[in-house]
Parts: C-alpha cells; sequence; structure tokens
C-alpha cells in the first residue's frame, strides 16, 4: 500500500504534502527526526490527512495533483473534507 499525506507545521505555518510506501506513521516520525532536509527546519510536523492508494504510480499523481492547486484554501477543504468523512464511519 501507498499513502499520500499532508503533515502541517504549526512552527512555520505551513503544509507539506508527500508520498511514502513505507507506512505514513514511520515517514511523519522520519521528518520529525530530521531526516528530510526540506522539513527538518520546521518540526514539529502534525498528520493531518493521508488517502491510500494501491499503487506508488497513484499516490506519485495525486501527490502532483494537490501540489499543482498551489492553494492553501484546496489543502484546508482536502483536510476538512476528509475529517467530516471520517468523523460520519
Amino acid at each position: 500500500m501507498y499513502q499520500t499525506y499532508v503533515l502541517f507545521s504549526s512552527t512555520k505555518d505551513r503544509y507539506y504534502i508527500g508520498s511514502t510506501g513505507i507506512g505514513v506513521e514511520v515517514r511523519v516520525q522520519r521528518h520529525n527526526d530530521g531526516w528530510t532536509r526540506s522539513t527538518k527546519s520546521d518540526v514539529p510536523w502534525e498528520l493531518k490527512y493521508v488517502r491510500n492508494f494501491e499503487t506508488k504510480m497513484e499516490a506519485l499523481k495525486w501527490e502532483k495533483h494537490i501540489k499543482r492547486q498551489k492553494s492553501r484554501e484546496y489543502i484546508d477543504e482536502l483536510i476538512s473534507t476528509s475529517e467530516r468523512a471520517h468523523n460520519l464511519e
């Protein structure tokens, strides 16, 4: 399984979008441990959104889709919609 995820840094008030095949919990921990140069100065990161995919290609495609929007409002709405759906379960 592959996942596309959105992290939020309250330190820098910014989002980070990524994808992984190792499990999102492990990936978030690695971001918070400073393994990724582009995110290590913005710790701590909080997982705000995750979507599962069968293939790496699908996860990368969704990651690129989110990034192409270049819109904080789009990401906020994506997170909000995901939270509402999760609360219905």
